[in-house]
This record gives C-alpha cells, sequence and structure tokens, in this order.
C-alpha cells in the first residue's frame, strides 16, 4: 500500500461531516411539514419546527468552531494557509481543465473561494433564524428584540439565501465529481481519512498531530457560548391587559 500522509486534522473532518448532516437535517425538519412530505410525518411524531431550531444551533457551534479553528488549527485548516490571492488564484483557474495539473495538498484555490461562500451563506441562514418565526408556535430566541417588519426581513432572507445555498452545495458535488471522474483525485477519501499519498505531499506540508486537546478545548468554547447565545436572549415583551 502506497504511504500517505496526514493534511485535513480529525477535528476539521468532524466539522466538515458534522456540518453535512446539521444541513441534511435542517433540510429535512423545514420540509417535514410541507405536503410532499406528509408521509414522514405521518411516521414520525416529532416537532419539527423545534427541532430545526436545535439542529440550527448546533450549526451555529459548528461554525464559531471552524472560525477559532482557522485560526489556531493545524497547518491545512487555518485560513491563512489557503485563501488565495487574485494572482495564484488565476494561475490556478488556468490549470482547471489539465488532467495532468499537480494537486494542490490542502484545498486548492477554487475550494478555498467555496469555503469561504458556503461558510458565509449558512452563517447567515443560522443568523437570520435567531429572529424568526413559524408563525404558528415556534421563534427563534431574538425574535422578540426585533420588530415585525424587521423579523419578516430577516425570514424573507433565511429563505432567500437558503435558495442559493442549495446551488452553492449543488456546485460544490459537481467539483467533486469532476475532479474524480475528470482529474482523477479523490477528494472525499482525503476528507474521510484525512491522508493523502505521500507523493502528493512533500513531508515538510505533512501536519504531525490532529492537536485533538486544543481542539476539545474550543469545542466546550463553543458550545458554551451557544448555550449563552439562546439561554440569556431577551425574554419576550410582557403584555399590559
Amino acid at each position: 500500500m502506497a504511504e500517505k500522509r496526514l493534511v485535513w486534522d480529525l477535528p476539521l473532518r468532524a466539522f466538515h461531516w458534522l456540518l453535512v448532516l446539521g444541513i441534511v437535517g435542517m433540510w429535512v425538519t423545514a420540509k417535514a411539514d410541507a405536503d410532499y412530505m406528509n408521509w414522514l410525518s405521518s411516521r414520525v411524531d416529532l416537532s419539527w419546527m423545534e427541532w430545526h431550531f436545535r439542529i440550527g444551533y448546533c450549526v451555529i457551534g459548528l461554525l464559531l468552531f471552524r472560525l477559532i479553528w482557522g485560526v489556531i488549527g493545524p497547518r491545512h485548516a487555518r485560513f491563512a494557509s489557503f485563501l488565495p490571492g487574485p494572482t495564484r488564484l488565476v494561475a490556478y483557474v488556468k490549470t482547471v481543465l489539465k488532467r495532468d495539473s499537480i494537486p494542490t495538498v490542502g484545498h486548492n484555490p477554487a475550494g478555498a473561494i467555496m469555503v469561504v461562500v458556503m461558510l458565509g451563506l449558512i452563517g447567515t441562514q443560522a443568523f437570520t433564524g435567531l429572529f424568526t418565526s413559524d408563525d404558528i408556535v415556534w421563534s427563534g430566541p431574538y425574535f422578540p428584540a426585533v420588530s415585525a417588519a424587521l423579523s419578516t426581513k430577516m425570514g424573507g432572507l433565511h429563505h432567500e439565501v437558503y435558495e442559493i445555498l442549495l446551488w452553492v452545495i449543488g456546485l460544490h458535488i459537481a467539483a467533486i465529481l469532476f475532479y474524480r471522474v475528470y482529474k482523477r483525485q479523490n477528494l472525499v477519501s482525503a476528507m474521510v481519512s484525512g491522508k493523502k499519498p505521500a507523493a502528493q505531499v512533500p513531508a515538510s506540508e505533512a501536519i504531525r498531530s490532529s492537536e485533538l486537546l486544543k481542539a476539545l478545548i474550543v469545542a466546550l468554547v463553543c458550545a458554551g457560548a451557544v448555550y449563552a447565545l439562546v439561554h440569556y436572549a431577551p425574554p419576550p415583551p410582557s403584555l399590559d391587559y
């Protein structure tokens, strides 16, 4: 078996796949009450919107973790290591259609842009969700803190960004298939195992460890921050009769 070297640390990989599960969970819980999902609601007795908000809080925690990990995590997790300047991005785009182009060790410049775009869209989704309501029972923890007009705008943005996010996710999947089929680069396996062939990863660019203790501390800080965000949200205004 060919030698492989560690590129993607375990916390980064866990973030990636947990975020995938979170997005799927958000979609399912948001659509469960739609007509074409009635079969699901009839088989599973859950408060779908309640779980929609709970999963949203988890997604906020994941995003916060990724932002911190992008500053203090291992080499290839850091934004400074993979965000490209215009010159590097243009140079990479010129090689995209070359089957024998040299694979990048970490994120390629196009993938780096995709990371930023997706984090921005998902972050916008999560943020606007804090101020929205389903107009029936459930509402975000900061819904009472804004006017009805602003909440409506937040809700509209929440749905508009969702539609954009679907297209971006589709583009992301298409890019993965393109690299797998056309350029013969298996990006998914590397995000599962964390390792790439040694021929593609110079020893000087491999990471030594996943820095799990540091990741655990960051995760606990993020969990505490999300708890505080929700628990200490402003209470609904009192009604005087």
